[in-house]
């Protein structure tokens, strides 16, 4: 190894513990979660409904998009009800109201909502008469209001479910959600929810254990980043990056750099991620329109043909589509530049790779229409139609060929670099390169264990294995690692140094971001250790997130510093390091405070599912993962461009539009509606702050986004362009591809020796 081994050691060691404890708390979900009972009988012995009409209702609920229309214990759309909190919140009133209101009516309804009457040897729950009372109006209000409304509004169009049973077994299995959510949890004083939704009409309020992981996770932060800074500011000459102060380089001009035959293949990802990009956009705009006019598009009745539900699921999924096109391009085009050479074949491959991605593309959003539109048979939904489980909303068939493909990704790499590992420790930077690219596949085929009918709590467990451990750990690691070697290859930083700086990052990344998955589980029917553990470690996360700024600056200027000293060539990746600029930016923001602020379980318990929560998402997903796509785009655009194609000025019109797009639709929209709306919901309750009627009365503040996504999208434009460009207009000297007898140097610079001293 190029560094003790200590650190691999070190890093090993943490992801057995992190992961050691994740499967301690899996057991606890398997064997703690809400019952879903055989039947919900009422006083007098007849059956509501079943357990079997709750799972159908759940499947029917998903696979019609309701999680992208609405959410369910805070987790889903951020426009429409949340279903949990309005059902628990209706069924109040109507029981008050049926029971003749007053203070003991009230105080009833508290003590009736409160009392679990779940039999676990009968498997049955008892309903009282204002329980099946609230049910049916309930399910009467849901038809007409929501599910088969008669024209388009609040981003629905018409009739979107039309079949009263389906709609009658949604109303179950919200039902059941809602009894989750006040029911005491045996043995304890608070609910399967932990007491959320805060409802005051069902004595819902915080639990003793939010107050006190928030306070403890407050000290985590703190204590954590004091301990970063010591050692940093004690071995600094170890940690962070360092130049290499005494080479003088020349890089090589970008039309001189040969290219191989799949490298240039890469320039079709790159088109399609820039095509991916623009209509993931103008889908993100149309999404955000609703919010301002709920009713339509500019008058234009889009809701009958683009309702909210799939312009949000397409834009959620195009989101994942272009970073992972990407970041599946990035990787082939690097290959070569680690190894020296590239095999026979891999061109062929690269483009079976990239015709996989063009069919799970079209095939899952097809696919999530006709599911949405109900064109498809029932059970045929979840397999070739959708799931509907935000972030992995795609059909069964399309998630398994997404996998395959990141495998078949993994064996591209894996063929372009195995002579390069055969001569290398296990720990070093061309093992962790390969390390990361297989993690890829792996953490995102853990969402082939959900499934429509899948217990909720059960199944946001592993679904949200694929949205953090997948995206905000291992992909940041690849995104690390990918980074460190670009500097690496460009003969900026010493491969020690990067290698370094990557077991520095995984270990502190590990260290909070493995068990701080949680941190999304408060609420949604999990035992209480896991919002402890959750709180806890996911304050953690904003460690490495804070090294990352310190170091920024140091980043930033190794390409600038290098052009200085070496006068021959001007440093050719000046956008796409302020591109990774900027990246470091939206972390340390995005993730890392906006992150935190909605992390704490006191401010989750009010927050969760509103503006906060997108604005995090936004800042974060796009800022951090989005902009490493773009600089990955425009690093191998500078080799796979003519010179003469190419243009700084376009390639900056981009950064700063798409960057002040972005903190534009952050400060001016999401942030302040999103504070507007956690006050909301201490003052009128949760279930009003993501109600309609809060959004028509900020409907000013939701226009004030229009101008931010108008120049984000046209930031968007040149890159389409550009690409466009790299495919029509090829033209490059071959490179290897047979393997050399010896490893070959980078092809990116040569190493000028030093001016002899003056005499």
């Amino acid at each position: 190894m190029v560094i003790s081994p200590l650190w691999f050691q070190g890093v090993i060691l943490t992801f057995v513990i992190g992961f050691a404890v994740l499967g301690y708390l899996a057991l606890r979900v398997y064997q703690d979660h809400a019952p879903i009972p055989e039947k919900v009988v009422s006083e007098a012995g007849q059956t509501v409904f079943t357990g079997e009409d709750i799972l159908v209702g759940q499947q029917v609920f998903l696979t019609y998009g309701l999680m992208e229309y609405g959410s369910i214990y805070g987790h889903g759309a951020y426009l429409g009800p949340d279903f949990t909190a309005d059902y628990l919140h209706r069924q109040a009133l109507e029981m008050q109201q049926f029971y003749g209101g007053g203070a003991g009516a009230q105080e009833r309804v508290q003590r009736e909502l409160q009392a679990n009457r779940y039999d676990p040897k009968a498997d049955t729950l008892t309903w009282t008469e204002g329980q099946v009372r609230a049910f049916e109006v309930l399910r009467r209000h849901y038809e007409d209001e929501i599910l088969n409304r008669k024209r388009s509004g609040a981003g629905m169009g018409p009739g979107a479910i039309p079949e009263p049973e389906e709609i009658r077994r949604i109303t179950a299995f919200i039902a059941w959600t809602a009894w989750t959510a006040s029911a005491r949890r045996p043995g304890r004083p608070y609910s399967y929810t932990n007491n959320w939704p805060p409802e005051p009409l069902v004595g819902n309020q915080l639990t003793e254990e939010a107050v006190v992981w928030s306070t403890l996770s407050i000290l985590a932060l703190l204590g954590g980043i004091g301990l970063m800074l010591t050692a940093f500011g004690r071995y600094s000459h170890l940690l962070g990056w360092h130049a290499e102060e005494e080479r003088r380089l020349r890089f090589l001009p970008a039309g001189e750099v040969p290219l191989t035959p799949a490298q240039r293949s890469t320039a079709w990802y790159f088109f399609a991620v820039a095509a991916l990009f623009l209509v993931q956009t103008l889908l993100g705009g149309a999404t955000a329109h609703y919010h301002a006019e709920t009713g339509s598009f500019f008058g234009v009745d889009l809701p009958q043909w683009l309702p909210y539900n799939l312009t949000r699921t397409w834009h959620l999924q195009l989101a994942i589509f272009f970073v992972s096109a990407a970041y599946l391009a990035a990787g082939i085009f690097l290959a070569p530049l680690i190894a020296g050479y590239e095999p026979r074949g891999q061109r062929l491959l690269s483009f079976l790779l990239l015709g996989a991605v063009v069919v799970v593309v079209v095939g899952s959003m097809a696919g999530e229409a006709a599911s949405y539109k109900g064109w498809l048979p029932h059970d045929a939904k979840p397999l070739v139609g959708a799931q509907g489980w935000e972030y992995l909303d795609l059909g069964v068939v399309w998630q398994a060929l997404l996998v395959a493909g990141l495998v078949l990704w993994c064996a591209i790499l894996y063929r372009g670099l195995r002579g390069k590992l055969a001569g290398e420790s296990p720990g070093n930077l061309p093992y962790l390169f390969f390390y990361s690219a297989l993690s890829i596949p792996l953490f995102y085929a853990v969402g082939l264990v959900n499934r429509p009918h899948t217990n909720f709590a059960i199944a946001d467990f592993w679904r949200f294995w694929v949205v953090h451990l997948w995206v905000e750990d291992f992909l940041e690691l690849f995104t690390t690692i990918m980074v460190a070697y670009v500097f690496v290859l460009l003969g900026v930083v010493s491969e020690k140094t990067a290698t370094r700086v990557i077991y520095f990052d995984a270990l502190l990344y590990s260290v909070g971001g493995v068990v701080g998955t949680m941190h999304h589980l408060y609420f949604s029917g999990t035992p209480a250790i896991h919002m402890a553990l959750g709180a806890f470690f996911s304050a953690a996360e904003v460690i490495p997130l804070t090294f990352l700024t310190v170091e920024a600056w140091t980043f930033l200027h190794m390409g600038a510093r290098q052009e200085v000293r070496g006068s021959e060539t001007r440093f050719p990746h000046r956008w796409a390091v302020l591109f990774l600029a900027s990246v470091g930016f939206w972390n340390f923001l995005g993730a890392g405070v906006f992150g935190f602020l909605i992390n704490l379980p006191v401010v989750s318990y009010y927050e969760i599912g509103t503006q906060l929560t997108a604005n995090h998402a936004h800042a974060a997903m796009m800022g951090v993962y989005g902009m490493l796509a773009i600089s990955l785009l425009v690093f191998c655009l500078r080799y796979l461009l003519r010179p003469e194609d190419w243009s700084e000025r376009l390639v900056g019109f981009s950064f700063w539009a798409l960057n002040l797009g972005l903190a534009w639709m952050v400060f001016a929209n999401l942030f302040p509606i999103g504070v507007l709306q956690l006050g909301d919901a201490v003052a009128k309750g949760y279930w009003h702050a993501r109600s309609l009627e809060f959004y028509n009365d900020h409907a000013m503040i939701e226009w004030l986004r229009l101008p931010g996504d108008v120049l984000f999208i046209a930031g968007v434009v040149p890159l389409v362009y550009l690409t466009g460009r790299a495919v029509l207009r090829p033209s490059r000297p071959a490179a290897p591809t047979a393997a050399p007898e010896a490893p070959v140097a980078s092809p990116l610079f040569t190493e000028v020796a030093p001016a002899p001293a003056a005499q």
